[in-house]
């Protein structure tokens, strides 16, 4: 009746259940987690995940950014760096640089920093046991 369901890759394993930071939760400090991540309200600080980051249009982050993929429709203001694909979406606004393998972009979004873009610079992160690759420039 109650089942744990767990979701294998290989890369990562993640309970199937995201995180989620709702409108008007304001958190001051930094978050890691090896599960999916939603910031509706406001994060100051870094975020760090084996798994995926969703920022909604009303979310913001005011720190760094490391996951395997991210779709933003808010805002950010930090460094991003997605091992997979960063999808910038709506209207959303990056003010910092970005390292991602690859880099969906709506015409309505905006982003003001250096782009960097390939697997070529991907370095390992490990989350805990976990071992998960991000883009590069990871310190």
């Amino acid at each position: 009746m109650f089942n744990k369901q767990t979701i294998t890759t290989g890369k990562e394993a993640t309970t199937g259940l995201a995180t989620i930071i709702a409108a008007g939760t304001e958190i001051h400090g930094n978050i890691e987690s090896k599960g999916d991540l939603r910031v509706d309200g406001l994060l100051v600080g870094n975020l760090k995940t084996a798994s995926r980051v969703i920022v909604g249009p009303a979310g913001q982050i005011r720190g760094d950014v490391e996951a395997q993929n991210a779709e933003v429709l808010g805002k950010i203001t930090g460094s991003i760096r997605i091992a997979d694909l960063l999808s910038l979406k709506g209207n959303c606004e990056i003010n910092g640089n970005i390292y991602t393998g690859q880099l969906q972009v709506d015409a309505t979004a905006s982003f003001n920093g250096e782009c960097h873009m390939g697997s070529s610079g991907a370095q390992v992160v490990t989350i805990g046991n976990e071992t998960n690759h991000a883009a590069a420039g990871v310190q």
